[in-house]
């Protein structure tokens, strides 16, 4: 596998520059659903997903969509249909989607949103590597945080009082993954150290470029 170090030039630069070598690989890509580059960001909750999205999407100027704001507590993993007509549909014909963010605390769906057709779409989230949206994806990242980690995390980040929805949350996850896993299909693999993301492109199989960035806010949040 050829590797190489990118590190910004100073470390008081903003995180995302490390990601820029990343980010115009993935805005080069072939569109993917109508004019757009749709990017998946999948792994365990906790892994640092919605961090790493947040950090790329500056990079990149794009938008996330968090699947967060497209599952329900009754749909852990059930949102695909919606996810399709609200959002896959629209963009796959250069339309703008309308969807409608959940609530997880009023238990309902918010206001609705616009999300135009953009060059490049990350969508991040547990399931974001599913089989129904992988031929949508122009690129499919895995976080490689173990869930052992990731959901130690979840739970100290959101404290006992949720203690109850993170043993359903892991059964359910567990069985998604059982029924439709997404690293096997990823081609870009992220992993965090201590002083930044190290990511390789390629299944793990057949790797065909890595590369080492620096990023320097701590753990991700989740």
């Amino acid at each position: 596998m050829e590797s190489h170090q990118s590190q910004p030039s100073q470390p008081s630069q903003p995180s995302q520059r490390s990601l820029e070598p990343l980010a115009r690989e993935l805005a080069a890509l072939p569109p993917s659903l109508g004019s757009v580059r749709l990017i998946g960001i999948d792994g365990h909750a906790g892994s640092g997903k919605s961090t790493f999205a947040g950090l790329l999407a500056e990079a990149l100027g794009a938008p996330v969509l968090h699947l967060d704001d497209v599952a329900t507590h009754e749909e852990l993993f059930g949102w695909q249909e919606r996810l399709r007509a609200q959002v896959l549909e629209p963009l796959a014909a250069d339309r703008p989607a309308h969807w409608a963010p959940y609530d997880w605390v009023g238990r309902r769906f918010g206001p609705r949103r616009v999300l135009e057709p953009v060059p490049v779409l990350l969508v991040e989230g547990v399931g974001a590597g599913r089989r129904a949206l992988r031929p949508h994806l122009a690129r499919l990242l895995w976080m490689e945080t173990p869930c052992a980690t990731s959901w130690g995390r979840g739970r100290d980040r959101d404290g006992r009082e949720l203690s109850d929805f993170w043993d359903g949350w892991e059964r359910a996850e567990l069985a998604h993954f059982s029924d439709d896993p997404s690293r096997p299909f990823a081609d870009t693999l992220v992993r965090q150290s201590g002083t930044g993301y190290e990511w390789s492109s390629g299944t793990p199989a057949t790797p065909r470029r890595g590369a080492f960035v620096t990023e320097g806010d701590g753990l991700p949040r989740a």
